[in-house]
């Protein structure tokens, strides 16, 4: 896999020849993800119906879907789902689909510079939204010549912690019983551990980052 920074959105406009196996797409495009586009208005996405849990929605990444809204869904149609602007249908059709693809980028830059360097080259610091993101960009880290921890666009500024890309703060993933990141005194830049925890770090540090 290639780690030189590049992080990349890949719209997949031709359509797969076969049922979208989780376990496929996973290997193929880290995880399957589909974003809002004006030129995009349906497409899969990385959730189904779990076989071994017939009541169970999963996203291909591993997490279990927490709640889901659709507006059509039937077994015998399909135990995958499709996105459409108006919501969330089973099928069994082709369809376009969206990858979202985390690269670890390998050189070592304080966080200021990460900034700078994801905003020049690609979109921004990557954001963790989910269980389903943390565990993709935590898959990432786990090779011995990353350091033990990533910058991520996590940044705590006036008295709150906040995406930097200005993605609402909704899910997070701090150490159970930490205390340290709810009024940082210098450790304000944000961080992915490879034991797959959020933490506060030192801004200066020159570190390995993620990049979107």
């Amino acid at each position: 896999m290639n780690t030189n920074g590049q992080c990349e959105h890949t719209a997949g406009n031709t359509t797969p020849t076969c049922l979208p196996s989780p376990m496929r797409w996973s290997i193929k495009c880290s995880d399957v993800y589909f974003l809002k586009n004006p030129g995009l208005n349906m497409g899969w996405i990385g959730l189904y119906l779990n076989v071994k849990s017939p009541s169970q929605w999963s996203w291909s990444g591993g997490a279990n879907a927490t709640r889901i809204d659709y507006v059509s869904f039937n077994p015998s149609v399909g135990r995958y789902m499709i996105w459409k602007e108006n919501g969330l249908y089973s099928s069994l059709l082709d369809y376009g689909f969206f990858c979202f693809n985390l690269m670890v980028d390998e050189v070592k830059k304080t966080w200021e510079e990460a900034l700078e360097h994801c905003r020049e080259t690609h979109t921004d610091l990557t954001s963790l939204n989910s269980e389903t993101e943390r565990r993709l960009a935590l898959s990432e880290i786990q090779h011995d010549r990353i350091t033990k921890r990533v910058r991520i666009g996590l940044r705590f500024l006036g008295d709150h912690w906040l995406w930097v890309d200005g993605d609402p703060l909704v899910y997070e993933a701090w150490p159970e019983g930490d205390q340290e990141h709810q009024c940082p005194l210098r450790k304000r830049c944000g961080a992915l551990t490879k034991e797959g925890h959020w933490e506060n770090w030192d801004c200066e540090e020159k570190v390995h980052f993620i990049c979107y």
